[in-house]
């Protein structure tokens, strides 16, 4: 008899005649929690991530960018396919679009990348997203170090089970909840691991 043998038949000894036990699975679903107040609730929570956001009316969206990447002094920011226009005009700022051309070793030279999103998750803070129009390969969210996200409000939702109702399972999803950071070493903070080390998020209403 093999150890994982004499394990199992050690295990089927100890609970043999014991009654079935019924385990409550009362999981959160879909709407389970309210849908008011979800805009300030995701500024609250992304800011608790020491992320940079900023909650703006639609007509102000293009300004806001290129405050945004004139005050972080960029010069190159990939755009993704599919991200709506008209792209913000921005002094001194060259908006690249995605192509076979741009490896990690390229990204890694430009200055951020600017995106769009599938849904975010007003509870947790947390964009995702799945390569749709405007989103890029996960590669372009993961290796530059600055990530600008434009969130549009309908897009927000209350719950993480909201969020997944609106997902489609088998595309490439990426959960994004603040900067990249982790405390693997000696508990000290340590961002832009696994991610952008910079993470600003533009709500547009």
């Amino acid at each position: 008899m093999s150890s994982r043998e004499r394990i199992l038949a050690r295990i089927r000894a100890a609970v043999a005649g014991a009654p079935d036990v019924e385990i409550p699975r009362a999981y959160r679903g879909a709407g389970d929690l309210p849908d008011t107040g979800l805009v300030d609730l995701f500024a609250r929570r992304v800011g608790d991530y020491r992320a940079v956001v900023h909650v703006v009316p639609e007509t102000g969206a293009a300004e806001r960018i290129s405050a945004s990447l004139t005050a972080r002094g960029a010069r190159r920011i990939v755009v993704p396919g599919g991200f709506p226009e008209p792209w913000p005009s921005v002094p001194g700022v060259e908006l690249m679009t995605d192509g076979p051309g741009l490896g990690a070793a390229e990204l890694d030279t430009v200055d951020g990348v600017l995106t769009t999103c599938a849904v975010a998750v007003a509870e947790t803070g947390t964009i995702v997203l799945d390569a749709g129009p405007g989103q890029g390969r996960r590669a372009l969210t993961l290796v530059p170090d600055y990530h600008l996200c434009v969130v549009r409000a309908d897009q927000i939702v209350a719950g993480v089970p909201d969020a997944v109702a609106r997902l489609v399972p088998d595309r490439p999803l990426t959960w994004i909840s603040g900067p990249s950071a982790t405390s693997d070493i000696e508990l000290n903070r340590i961002e832009g691991v696994h991610g952008p080390r910079t993470l600003e998020v533009l709500v547009v209403t």
